[in-house]
């Protein structure tokens, strides 16, 4: 491994960083593929002890990571990975988001957005578990590669009572079946390697060895060469954006809903309470 920067994640007591490494040329998977350029594959590998939540300090310092790589070196391929090995990221600290003035607007979605018209192929290597937040950020690379013996993926809110909000669902139902989506966000399951791969949540199984070769055998390094990947994500992600980009628009929209809620639920209990009404009429005859 060659390390070409690390950054610094304030707020984190000098022990959390972003280290962006390029795999050796001797990496065994790489090996009778020529065309896979080693020097353009970046991994970045986040620790921030203790579950690398998405605080707005992590946050910037991955767009960061993510600008860096875009303006400084030739495009390539962009593996997200976790220095600690119990988790990949834990989601979102909720202290933090509730003491953090427009967190969703300004850190959340910003990253979300980021990521899913990156100009270059992204991978999430789950080497830990992804609950919430955490695998919502899987979701937003263009491809996962999940440890097959460690860690489950969920999206526990359902349980939490923490209702999820336009951008954190519309990117399970742009990449999953509509079943596997439906049973993620209302039954919160925890999901395996080998039950994500089967249910079409990640694109496969291992560790680092085989990220790699997953990449040589899609070429994905020379994909973004002609300039024009982050273009497409665009345009396959249209809807997507268009929840990220309309936060006001999406909190307006759930507060008419809600209304309207109030409206229908006013008169469904005065309907109960006319047909108790009868039926106690009823038990007097």
């Amino acid at each position: 491994m060659s390390t070409l920067f690390t950054l610094p994640i304030p707020n984190t007591n000098g022990t959390g960083n972003i280290t962006c490494t390029t795999p050796g040329a001797d990496t065994p998977s790489l090996q009778g593929s020529p065309e896979t350029d080693v020097s353009k594959i970046y991994i970045l590998t986040f620790t921030s002890p203790p579950d690398n939540r998405l605080t707005p300090s992590f946050i910037s310092t991955f767009l960061l990571a993510l600008d860096i790589l875009e303006h400084r070196y030739p495009r390539g391929v962009v593996i997200s990975t976790s220095g600690i090995g119990k988790f990949y990221s834990n989601g979102l600290d909720l202290e933090v988001v509730a003491q953090t003035e427009g967190f969703m607007e300004r850190w959340l979605w910003v990253l979300f957005r980021r990521l899913v018209t990156y100009p270059m192929p992204t991978i999430a290597h789950l080497n830990g578990h992804a609950f919430a937040g955490g695998f919502m950020l899987a979701m937003y690379h263009d491809y996962r590669i999940m440890n097959p013996k460690r860690g489950f993926l969920c999206l526990n809110e359902i349980d939490l009572g923490v209702p999820l909000q336009t951008p954190m669902m519309d990117i399970f139902r742009a990449k999953l079946s509509p079943t596997t989506f439906r049973d993620i966000v209302l039954e919160g399951p925890r999901v395996g390697g080998s039950d994500a791969l089967q249910k079409g949540i990640v694109d496969g199984l291992g560790g680092a060895e085989e990220v790699f070769g997953f990449i040589a055998e899609r070429q994905l390094v020379g994909k973004a060469a002609t300039g024009i990947y982050g273009i497409m994500k665009e345009e396959m992600y249209r809807t997507v954006l268009g929840g990220l980009d309309g936060h006001k628009q999406n909190l307006e929209w759930r507060e008419s809903i809600e209304e309207g809620k109030g409206v229908l639920e006013k008169e469904a209990v005065k309907r109960v309470e006319e047909w108790e009404k009868n039926e106690k009429g009823k038990a007097k005859l």
